[in-house]
């Protein structure tokens, strides 16, 4: 029996570090690292049970080619060898007609910088395919916060223990940012008080002082009014202002168009809780927001982060080491993408770019003029698109091309691999090398393979290699092993021989010395002009509002509408996106697929606590379980995700529902943007 460090390769900002039990070669635990500051040895629900992901009676394990219609999910195993052959023949013939009829498309199935997209991108740039825009989580947010501080950085989430307010703004830290919750809580027992802004009464909320139950897509407006507040009571610090931010006349007189009746109205709160809100920002020191990604999946998502960013300047909340916003901290990540990926091999040609939230409408679209070549091949890894992308009745549609030929990489049947032409075994983290950077912590992260790949399965890395092979690219970059591209990964003057013996190491700056504990006390933003850019010149030179704004969401329920009810489709607890969904002892907890609706909307319409329900829109229609809570504002529906499809009550999930329809910054997904009406199914 023997312990291996590793690290959850799952798409949470928390990236903990694992300690796996390892007894005659077979994985029996995993377990939080005790040694890990971040971790401090406890794990979520979810991957406490990653064992019963790994030893998964219907994991795959060797190569499967399609026998049956695409989504019949009929399949028979074959050697590696014939697969392989295969797919490098049939690639390389669409290859020698346009390399862009091939799309890669792939997410967070493994945060990993090498499973991820290090041998991936080598091979789809060596073969010259369509690139792909990875938009479908964070991007909206992400670029926002780079228009306004230069790069995705913010506080570091250990000082949170020392602030006297927490504003939790868009996430629900209990599911999703487990340790940032264990910090939020240390806060609190020592006199911090904790605000959730949130539509849905998560469990964060209602463990939180207040709740802030504002309307989907109206944050920018809260923050506008708050903004307004602080300016009529003069709750400002002009020195920090005047030194370190640029454009605060503009931003002052736009918040001052911003009364909290006005806002109070949009987002359907009172106006007093506007400027109490306002009030304790001001006047509680120091006072912090920890920002997550689900309140920017709206048209303004991106105004509204770019509007709760310029907060902290604004009181100089920064100046305080338990002052400011966090969002994101993987702007402090010096990763060597070009030499994981390189793009060097390209060899000068630019192919088109695909944005991954529009799928269905790219694999429904012809070739033309404007769009290039149909796309004829997709490469699916670390992804599952049909259950997790938005309007899945135009991406099944999509999929299910008879002409389109499809491999997908995976672990388990999911709804995306059904579709596959070839399905091909991946290796979980517990099999494979990996290295791994973080948007929770400032911690880089090694995982060691625990245990021999099951069955016939293959790394990620591998397949790529095999292919590169078969399609005869000769350059030495596809030769090089994982440990390798782990040490790729991150140049000087990261402490790469601790990172390889504990398994963790804390990032480094630039200059080699530690990251600072309050990175903008003085300003030194990493913008353009080294302050907090309230206006930003690169939006206005694109033609967009310099300045923050409110923006309306796409879909704005009316009560005389055909659909009436806003839906925001927020994950279940113990899912992870479409991750987990097939585990049992974790469906056991979450039991059916479900819409949370307030009382008051289920009456209007003669629906009952656990009745079966149509939610439907023009998109399409998805039926599940009403449940009736608190958890639910009036008018506001909460579809609780990512269910797979084929686990669904008529074969749909939550995303029938959702648009394609993209953000006002970081072309993103509006998952939260969306008008439905229910009804009991009769």
């Amino acid at each position: 029996m023997h312990n291996v460090i590793g690290a959850c390769p799952h798409d949470c900002p928390d990236t903990c570090s694992l300690v796996t039990t390892v007894e005659n070669g077979k994985a029996i635990r995993v377990q939080g690292n005790p040694a890990h500051p971040m971790t401090d040895g406890v794990l979520c629900t979810k991957v406490s049970r990653y064992t019963e992901r790994t030893y998964h009676p219907d994991r795959i394990l060797q190569p499967l080619r399609r026998t049956g219609p695409k989504g019949s999910g009929q399949f028979t195993p074959v050697s590696w060898d014939e697969a392989l052959n295969d797919i490098a023949n049939r690639l390389g013939a669409i290859a020698a007609q346009d390399p862009q009829a091939i799309l890669p498309y792939s997410y967070a199935g493994t945060m990993g910088q090498v499973q991820g997209e290090a041998m991936a991108m080598r091979f789809f740039h060596k073969l010259g395919a369509s690139l792909l825009d990875r938009t479908i989580c964070s991007s909206a947010g992400s670029e926002a916060l780079a228009y306004t501080f230069g790069a995705k950085m913010g506080m570091r989430v250990e000082f949170f223990a020392e602030s006297k307010l927490i504003i939790i703004w868009g996430s629900n830290s209990i599911g999703s940012n487990l340790h940032f919750w264990r910090i939020a809580q240390e806060a609190k027992r020592n006199g911090a008080k904790l605000i959730c802004i949130d539509p849905r009464k998560s469990e964060t909320a209602e463990k939180c002082h207040e709740h802030i139950a504002l309307r989907p897509g109206t944050d920018a407006a809260l923050a506008l009014a708050m903004m307004h507040v602080l300016i009529q009571n003069d709750w400002l610090d002009h020195d920090y202002i005047a030194q370190h931010t640029l454009g605060w006349d503009a931003l002052r007189e736009r918040a001052l168009q911003w009364s909290p009746e006005r806002a109070a109205q949009i987002c359907g709160i009172t106006s007093q809780q506007i400027e109490s809100l306002a009030r304790d920002w001001a006047t509680t020191k120091p006072a912090a927001i920890r920002l997550n990604y689900g309140m920017q999946r709206v048209k303004g998502g991106g105004n509204a982060v770019r509007a709760i960013a310029c907060l902290p300047a604004l009181t100089g909340a920064w100046r305080h080491r338990a002052g400011g916003v966090l969002l994101a901290n993987s702007g402090n990540f010096p990763v060597q993408r070009a030499a994981l990926q390189r793009p060097d091999l390209l060899a000068g040609r630019k192919p088109r770019t695909i944005n991954m939230s529009r799928i269905g409408n790219a694999l429904l679209q012809a070739a033309s003029h404007a769009f290039g070549p149909q796309i004829q091949a997709m490469v699916v890894y670390n992804s599952n698109p049909v259950a997790v992308a938005p309007q899945s009745s135009e991406v099944v549609q999509g999929f299910a091309r008879e002409d389109l030929f499809t491999v997908v990489l995976e672990h388990f049947q999911t709804d995306t691999a059904d579709y596959a032409d070839y399905i091909l075994p991946a290796t979980t983290q517990l099999e494979h090398w990996d290295i791994h950077a973080t948007y929770g912590h400032t911690d880089i992260l090694l995982n060691r393979p625990a245990i021999a790949p099951m069955g016939e399965c293959k790394t990620n890395t591998d397949i790529f290699r095999a292919l590169a092979k078969r399609m005869g690219f000769t350059d030495s970059c596809f030769e090089e092993d994982d440990e390798t591209l782990c040490r790729t990964a991150f140049g000087p003057p990261q402490d790469m021989q601790e990172l390889f013996a504990q398994g963790f190491t804390h990032l480094k700056s630039p200059s080699g010395q530690a990251l600072p504990d309050a990175p903008f006390a003085e300003g030194k933003f990493p913008s353009p002009s080294g302050k907090c850019e309230f206006f930003s010149q690169r939006l206005a030179d694109m033609g967009q509002d310099g300045l923050p704004d409110y923006i309306a969401n796409y879909e704005v329920p009316q009560a005389n509408a055909e659909f009436p009810l806003a839906m925001i489709s927020p994950p279940a607890r113990n899912f992870l996106n479409s991750s987990f969904v097939n585990l049992q002892s974790l469906r056991d907890i979450e039991s059916e697929p479900v819409l949370e609706m307030h009382p008051a909307d289920a009456q209007a319409r003669n629906i009952q606590h656990g009745d079966v329900i149509r939610v439907f829109n023009q998109r399409g229609t998805y039926h599940c379980k009403a449940q009736l809570n608190d958890r639910a504002r009036p008018g506001v529906v909460n579809g609780l995700g990512i269910w797979w499809r084929k686990l669904g009550l008529n074969g749909t999930n939550v995303n029938e529902l959702t648009s394609q329809k993209l953000t006002d910054i970081g072309r993103a997904p509006v998952f939260y943007d969306c008008c439905v009406e229910v009804a009991a199914l009769k």
